[in-house]
């Protein structure tokens, strides 16, 4: 039976890359974002091997059926990467747009944890491994930057699944890059980290024996 990696956040990007990369490597993939248009193509692109499944991920109920859907198509649950995240458009704390934070909290929070809820009774059944966007913010302190306090979260969360996993021979593993030329900046980045980069990590993490569980990759760029 192949392998089989359900990513979040896979219409662009880091997602993107790693969905094509996974392909590549012999992975279906089972694609979630909620830009219908662009994970169509996506899918179209990588062929039979891919499955668009457009769905909110802050949504437990979207992400019940995604998750339902792929397990129909190709039959098990190997990995999830749970890529899906945002940022701010104000910085700071005192300044900053608490409906902003709310957004951001839910996608970058809570649908990384509603992800692991609704994944992991499949990633038992396969001894599976679950691995989710991190970040240099989530390593260092950053002048009142809300996102960077995200991502100390999914740092901190990820080490703890890590332990919780372990005791049925999961893994976990937390892909933690400095600056991504992605769409998330404004302006292109090129002589930073790119998204194939990223997804070259997260497929080196996937393909480590069951005896080796990486905990952590991080990422920095040359420049």
């Amino acid at each position: 039976m192949s392998k089989t990696l359900l990513i979040t956040g896979a219409s662009s990007g880091i997602g993107a890359a790693t969905a094509k990369a996974a392909a590549h490597a012999g992975w279906n993939v089972a694609l979630l974002a909620r830009s219908t248009d662009k994970l169509t193509a996506l899918a179209a692109e990588i062929g039979e091997r891919a499955l668009a499944l457009p769905c909110d991920v802050t949504k437990r109920e979207e992400l019940a059926e995604a998750v339902n859907k792929t397990v129909e198509k190709f039959g098990e649950l190997t990995a999830v990467f749970a890529n899906a995240g945002t940022g701010v458009n104000t910085p700071g704390t005192e300044n900053g747009d608490p409906e902003e934070w709310h957004d951001m909290i839910h996608i970058n929070i809570l649908a990384v944890l509603y992800t692991a809820h609704a994944t992991l009774p499949e990633l038992r059944k396969t001894k599976g491994q679950f691995i989710v966007t991190g970040s240099k913010a989530g390593r260092e302190h950053f002048k009142g930057s809300i996102y960077s306090a995200t991502k100390w979260f999914v740092h901190g969360f990820a080490g703890n699944l890590a332990e919780e996993m372990r005791e049925w021979g999961g893994r976990c593993t937390v892909i933690s890059p400095g600056m991504v030329n992605t769409d998330f900046f404004d302006e292109p980045k090129p002589t930073k980290l790119q998204p194939g980069d990223i997804a070259d990590a997260v497929v080196f993490a996937l393909e480590q024996p069951k005896t080796s569980s990486v905990r952590e990759i991080h990422l920095m760029p040359n420049d």
